[in-house]
């Protein structure tokens, strides 16, 4: 039997969603370094007083997005 089966939904959504949150956002500020080639060009893009709220939304709706799929997916039809 999945292992996963046994585990409550929201535990298994806060594991995903949280390994998701970590792992794109690093994802997205290397990949904003290499696009544009400076550390502090990024943190303009990212960490700047009109951008933080959008960089922070677009992290929050992804994880969440991502850990109601992976955790459905684990309970409903992963045998």
């Amino acid at each position: 039997m999945n292992k996963y089966k046994t585990v409550p939904f929201h535990k298994l959504f806060v594991k995903f969603a949280a390994v998701f949150l970590v792992f794109f956002s690093i994802f997205k500020i290397v990949l904003q370094i290499i696009k544009t080639g400076s550390f502090s060009q990024m943190a303009a893009d990212y960490f700047g007083p009109e951008t933080f709220t959008k960089f922070i939304m677009q992290i929050v709706i992804g994880s969440i997005a991502y850990g109601l799929l992976m955790a459905g997916y684990y309970k409903l039809f992963k045998k």
